[in-house]
């Protein structure tokens, strides 16, 4: 079980800004940047790699919160970004798909 599916089930706390049927969108314990948020689902999908056609419904609407959780944020006028790390070289490290949404100050590139 990864912390992510503990945090779903409530067995460890986190700052929770948006959840509904689908999805969980929380604060990260250690921010990359004023707003870092990490928008998870419900559903556990190892990664992006692992997602397959019955999930594309589930993949729009990560996506589109991702956009909702900004605007709420207020990060949309200046820009964010989100991030979904793939394996190991990806960067990932909870093998529970994730995608990090970045912003409040002028992010680089390239990222790593």
């Amino acid at each position: 079980m990864t912390i992510f599916k503990k945090i779903i089930d409530g067995e460890i706390p986190a700052e929770i800004v948006y959840q509904d049927e689908h999805c969980l969108a929380f604060r990260d314990v250690n921010p990359q940047a004023p707003v870092h948020i990490l928008l998870i689902p419900r559903k556990e999908i190892t990664s992006m790699a692992a997602a397959g056609p019955e999930d594309h419904t589930l993949m729009g609407h990560l996506f589109l919160k991702a956009a909702e959780i900004a605007r709420a944020e207020g990060i949309e006028a200046n820009g964010y970004r989100v991030v979904v790390n793939t394996g190991q070289a990806g960067g990932q490290t909870v093998h529970h798909l994730h995608l990090h949404i970045l912003g409040g100050r002028a992010l680089m590139w390239p990222p790593g």
